[in-house]
């Protein structure tokens, strides 16, 4: 006897006494649409958005179908009605997402271009990550700094180590970015910083580990809950970006991270001469006395960050020559992340409090 059960897109068949065989879609129809998506002719950054689109979707849909069969498991009736209810207002919520993520991607498109993502990196283009010959005045980094930032409930605090990490051939300063939410540790996240000769700064990937407490647990600790925007320059296909451009222009726009479906950052030079009171809009939620400190040579660079995998939300980060970035400002949120205490320049003792 063959058992068939029929969804949309999918079809799973298992013969009784056997072991079933694994779900499948429409391979055929799968495989050609990635054929033509992988051929020559441009628009390389839109059919990339497509496929991560139907990607989503078939993601949306196994999804559902393990969170029903959690829900079968559930004994009590009621419980188990709600289970499923549950379950199919998060599909409908993802599917939504996958559409907003396509076209948020595709408006990226139009400010990083449609080429191929393929950066050709030499390693004999870079320098000692200890020693660079052209260190970045907007992102300085130097074994020993250390900067901490406020805001949002959060504290988080970076350092860079004495540690260098080699990938694909080009050794990366290790910088420990640690972020607590009442006292416990929410997140801990090693980044990993390359200097290019031409003083561009490229971020080589992330070890991302997110925690949590849960009430009722003895001893409250927090607990290793997700690895999720994780990933490595030449590691299942990742690719470095560009954390910090040497010369950043207005206008400029270009990948901070290239782990698709993962790590999708993109960055927007808005201003490279930032100053208080100079523009009104770049000027909300800014602290003003932070501000004048730091940015009264009118030399601080703004920066629009974006991530392809969070439609809508938008981020302003800061820069001044010498400190780094100081202020993100996140206006759908109304959240201000700033920074309190730093020790790479002598104006970190003057830094007014949040």
């Amino acid at each position: 006897m063959v058992v068939v059960l029929l969804l949309p897109g999918l079809a799973c068949q298992a013969n009784a006494g056997d072991a079933a065989p694994a779900a499948t879609v429409n391979e055929p129809a799968v495989d050609a649409m990635v054929q033509a998506s992988l051929g020559d002719g441009g628009n390389f950054c839109t059919r990339t958005a497509e496929l991560l689109f139907e990607a989503c979707g078939h993601q949306t849909l196994d999804d559902f179908l393990v969170a029903s069969a959690k829900c079968l498991n559930v004994s009590d009736r009621s419980e188990r009605d709600a289970c499923l209810a549950e379950a199919k207002a998060s599909r409908k919520d993802d599917r939504t997402l996958c559409g907003e993520q396509r076209t948020w991607r595709r408006d990226a498109c139009a400010l990083v271009g449609q080429e191929r993502y393929d950066p050709e990196l030499d390693p004999a283009g870079f320098d000692d990550p200890r020693h660079p010959s052209n260190p970045n005045r907007w992102f300085p980094l130097a074994v020993g700094y250390h900067w901490e930032y406020r805001g949002g409930g959060e504290v988080d605090t970076v350092d860079v180590v004495n540690e260098t990490k080699r990938i694909e051939g080009v050794d990366c300063l290790v910088a420990r970015d640690v972020v607590t939410r009442d006292g416990d540790v929410a997140e801990a996240t090693d980044d990993w910083y390359a200097f290019a000769k031409d003083g561009n700064v490229w971020y080589f990937g992330e070890e991302v580990k997110d925690s949590e407490t849960f009430e009722g647990d003895v001893p409250r600790r927090p607990e290793l809950v997700s690895i999720d925007g994780s990933f490595k320059a030449g590691r299942e296909r990742d690719k470095p970006g560009i954390i910090f451009q040497a010369s950043p222009g207005v206008g400029q726009a270009y990948l901070e991270e290239f782990s698709l479906a993962n790590a999708e950052d993109v960055t927007e030079i808005l201003s490279t001469t930032y100053r208080w009171g100079g523009d009104r809009q770049l000027d909300e939620r800014v602290p003003r006395a932070l501000a004048e400190l730091l940015c009264g040579g009118g030399d601080c660079v703004v920066t629009r960050n974006i991530s392809l995998l969070e439609p809508g939300i938008e981020a302003r980060k800061y820069y001044a020559r010498g400190v780094g970035v100081f202020l993100e400002v996140e206006l759908e949120t109304d959240t201000v992340v700033q920074l309190t205490s730093c020790n790479v320049d002598p104006r970190c003792a003057s830094l007014p409090p949040p």
